[in-house]
């Protein structure tokens, strides 16, 4: 039998235990957690949507005229009207023949790989990729190869000596961690010369990339039959949720195959009314995503230390490496008692030896609030040093 006891003492010992903060406030740049007001550059509500007033009444507005759970599953009695109009909604932003609302991302990509993997294909993943991504091609009973981070060489070696029925490549667009795009051009090229679907999540890039914030696909003007699009809606969308996106043909096999979205009862119909709003929001204020731009650039542009490391980024995620867990810890908890939140960020959820602190910016911040951390920042190194 397990020791779980001895188990969680070894987490201690490597300096991986986690630990939950209560948030007792709205979400946003200045949040109050643990019963203290803190500068948060915690959350991946990149376009500062999460407490949007606008957002939150037409949710509230929903719930008085329809409730609140959706009381079934989407094939049984839970597929509400404003379900519908939002899924022809999201299709309609990502420029893509249609859509299906998930209750997570994390089931969106269970579903989409395992219906398009199968025992006789072979799945072909960036190594950075996102758990979801690495747990459903396991599940789809493929055999799995991972590539060299962003590699085309490596992936088109792969594809080139593979004699499987069906190939499928998948790969996160913005990397959660590093804050780095996937060449999406490229492998688009490499999977159409070697007959193969190509899988894209877009967590981090939906709202934030392409214009208006259609997602990577858009930013890359990329458009084929074989694309399956992945998009979360708890992050820039503010709210909750997935979407896939693609093909008639693969929406309906979706629909009727897919284990994670028959078998699970449908989000409550007022997060559908919020995202119809947010999707509204993110079209029509540019604002945001401009703001997100300077942002990075001016954090990039002023931080400087000697010990840790900036890493190259354009997006809202902003990686600050610094290499070993117990230092990581003690920087975030220093900053913490400063009165800025930014995670550590250990292994497993990065390489061993990388450990460091995830910077996300959002639109709710501004220019002073990005001085702050870059000053507490050199001040902190200064004193550990």
């Amino acid at each position: 039998m397990r020791d779980l006891a001895a188990e969680l003492a070894d987490i201690e010992r490597q300096g991986l235990h986690r630990s939950r903060r209560l948030l007792d406030s709205p979400q946003g740049a200045h949040v109050r957690v643990d019963d203290r007001d803190y500068l948060s550059f915690c959350s991946n509500d990149y376009l500062g949507l999460a407490s949007d007033p606008r957002i939150a009444e037409a949710a509230a507005e929903s719930i008085r005229h329809f409730g609140l759970g959706a009381g079934a599953s989407h094939l049984v009695s839970g597929h509400h009207r404003i379900h519908d109009d939002l899924e022809r909604a999201l299709a309609k932003f990502v420029g893509l023949p249609r859509a299906l609302l998930f209750s997570a991302g994390y089931l969106a990509n269970l579903s989409v790989v395992t219906i398009l993997a199968g025992r006789s294909s072979d799945v072909f993943a960036d190594r950075l990729n996102h758990a979801s991504l690495n747990d459903a091609m396991i599940l789809s009973r493929a055999k799995c190869k991972r590539y060299a981070h962003c590699d085309l060489a490596a992936l088109e070696s792969m594809l080139a000596g593979s004699d499987a029925a069906d190939k499928i490549v998948v790969t996160d667009a913005v990397f959660s961690m590093d804050g780095d795009i996937a060449p999406l051009s490229g492998i688009a090229r490499l999977c159409e010369r070697y007959g193969a679907w190509l899988v894209v999540d877009d967590a981090h890039g939906f709202g934030v990339l392409g214009a208006k914030g259609a997602g990577a696909l858009t930013h890359f003007g990329l458009d084929s039959a074989h694309i399956a699009y992945v998009g979360t809606l708890g992050k820039a969308a503010g709210v909750s949720g997935a979407f896939v996106a693609g093909s008639e043909q693969l929406i309906e096999l979706l629909i009727q195959c897919a284990r994670t979205y028959i078998y699970t009862t449908a989000s409550p119909p007022p997060l559908a009314a919020a995202l119809m709003k947010s999707v509204e929001i993110m079209q029509s204020e540019d604002w945001r995503r401009e703001r997100l731009v300077d942002l990075a650039a001016r954090l990039s542009r002023r931080l400087e230390l000697r010990n840790w490391r900036l890493a190259a980024s354009q997006t809202a995620i902003q990686p600050l490496i610094v290499g070993e867990n117990s230092e990581t810890v003690r920087l975030s908890d220093a900053l913490a008692t400063a009165g800025i939140l930014v995670p550590a960020i250990r292994p497993p959820t990065v390489p061993k030896g990388s450990a460091r602190l995830r910077i996300s910016l959002s639109a709710a911040h501004t220019e002073a609030d990005v001085d702050l951390l870059i000053e507490t920042l050199q001040r902190v190194e200064a004193s550990i040093s």
